[in-house]
């Protein structure tokens, strides 16, 4: 009787125990669960940052009100715009509020929630551009554009116009100020509210809208989440809280929203089928990153000569007896290597047009005289320091002796110093050479389309991230090891040991 006392006393428990579970499994599939969602913070009025470093916007409250209404928190990451889809694809993220326009080449890749937004792309210009005044005066024009967006896809179809791409809204408009490009096409929205805000002075919105298209929030493939977050959009939508919220940032009326998405999820391509579908996109793409590679070496090599002049003159400076040449120099080394080369391409592309603007005189540079110039400065920093250090490693003995034999200071240094310090500076001169190699894809944040751009735009109309970026990878490997191979020849051929073999 005690035992079966003890049985039933234990199957009550564990019979309790699994009720337990069973509800906590239950209110928990919702309840303190929490979404991570990709956001980028620079595309005012949708999703941007406040003085204090908030993330605020019309996006950011709608997903905060779906949130709320679905019972689940939201933890946002900040990620560039057309690294959202590749992120949504590995599922390093649950969803992305991007104002992202659903369009039939992402709904291959990514599933989107019903429509939340109607919007369209404009044309805008200078205020003092009167040429412009609809799509067909576009023809034969430099277009700037976001990277991956739909104004992206439009200005292709233009023929005759040059596109440049650039990474955020922000800097698109901020090419468009500088003169740049001639026009921007861009959400019709964003503009106006630059514009009506006053940070977009200068600039306006001619003709009419290009296309017609809504937004969705979109989630992985079959990720469960989007059934949760189309519930809550539906009861924002319901309750009144989506009127507030579009009051709040428009100042007018919503539109009306279709309930279904106007292109339907696709189901991707598994197995045997997606391998040859990316081995033909990676032959298909191929010819183009070449290309890019080409423009990749050029630049590297223009940028390394003239790094190589201006370098080795500030390093024979930094050893010269004048104080204030010295410290000239000394401040210019640590400037270059003190700061980001981002920085150094944003300061010269973006900002010395800017400043110029402020004086009353227009300044523009092309985007490959900036990248060279950008990039020469900058390893002239690290190749002085190269150079100073190979002069300083041959012995004072030799200069003396040179001297003593009446050769003067600049002979000394050409016939005895310098051919000696050429062996030991080259390693490292290589190693410089191959950085800076791989440095030029930075160059891409101001539209420049070498390597790495390449792979971007090329990311950008398939969403093959993947695929795209280790062929982009490959190639950087391929001409990293032929160059350190060239470097290599050239140090045995200075080798005086291996001449005399030979």
């Amino acid at each position: 009787m005690q035992r079966l006392t003890v049985i039933r006393w234990l199957v009550l428990g564990y019979s309790c125990l699994f009720l337990l579970c069973g509800c906590s499994f239950t209110n928990g599939s919702t309840a303190g669960k929490t979404l991570t969602v990709a956001t980028e913070p620079t595309f005012p009025p949708f999703e941007f940052q406040s003085a204090t470093g908030e993330l605020q916007g019309f996006d950011i409250d709608l997903m905060n009100a779906i949130a709320q209404s679905a019972g689940f928190k939201v933890k946002y990451k900040n990620i560039p715009f057309d690294g959202m889809i590749p992120a949504l694809q590995v599922q390093t993220v649950d969803a992305a509020v991007a104002a992202m326009a659903i369009t039939a080449q992402r709904v291959k890749t990514i599933s989107f929630s019903r429509p939340y937004f109607k919007s369209g792309v404009a044309i805008a210009t200078r205020t003092d551009n009167q040429n412009i005044t609809n799509l067909d005066s576009l023809k034969n024009k430099i277009i700037g554009v976001q990277i991956g967006t739909t104004g992206a896809l439009k200005a292709k179809s233009l023929p005759g116009s040059e596109v440049r791409t650039f990474n955020d809204s922000p800097l698109t408009l901020q090419a468009l100020l500088n003169g740049s490009v001639d026009a921007v096409l861009n959400d019709r929205v964003v503009i106006l509210y630059g514009i009506k805000s006053g940070n977009l002075k200068g600039l306006k919105v001619v003709g009419s809208l290009l296309t017609e298209e809504f937004y969705g929030i979109p989630t992985p493939k079959g990720s469960p989440n989007l059934d949760l977050i189309n519930q809550g959009l539906a009861t924002v939508l319901k309750n009144g809280s989506y009127t507030k919220i579009y009051q709040k940032w428009f100042g007018t009326q919503p539109p009306q929203l279709p309930e279904k998405s106007p292109i339907e999820n696709q189901t991707s391509e598994k197995g045997v089928s997606q391998l040859f579908t990316s081995l033909s996109i990676i032959l298909k793409s191929l010819p183009v990153l070449l290309r890019g590679a080409l423009v990749t070496l050029e630049l590297t090599a223009l940028s390394v000569l003239l790094g190589m002049i201006g370098g080795s003159l500030i390093g024979i400076v930094r050893l010269q007896a004048s104080v204030p040449l010295r410290w000239i120099a000394r401040a210019y080394v640590d400037f270059f290597r003190g700061t980001p080369l981002l920085v150094q391409i944003f300061m010269i592309y973006f900002g010395l047009p800017a400043v110029a603007q402020n004086f009353g005189f227009t300044f523009n540079l092309n985007r490959l005289a900036a990248a060279v110039i950008a990039l020469s400065l900058n390893s002239a920093a690290y190749i002085a320091e190269i150079v100073r250090a190979g002069i300083q490693s041959i012995e004072p003995g030799q200069a003396e002796a040179a001297q003593s034999l009446g050769l003067s200071s600049v002979q000394t240094m050409r016939y005895v110093i310098f051919p000696q310090a050429q062996r030991r500076i080259l390693p490292p001169l290589g190693n410089q050479f191959i950085s800076l190699l791989k440095d030029t894809s930075l160059v891409a944040v101001i539209g420049f389309e070498e390597l790495f751009r390449k792979g971007q735009l090329i990311v950008a109309e398939n969403y093959r991230s993947f695929e795209i970026y280790a062929t982009v990878a490959l190639v950087y490997l391929f001409l990293t090891l032929l160059s350190s191979q060239a470097f290599s020849r050239w140090e045995r051929s200075l080798n005086p040991v291996k001449k005399k073999r030979n």
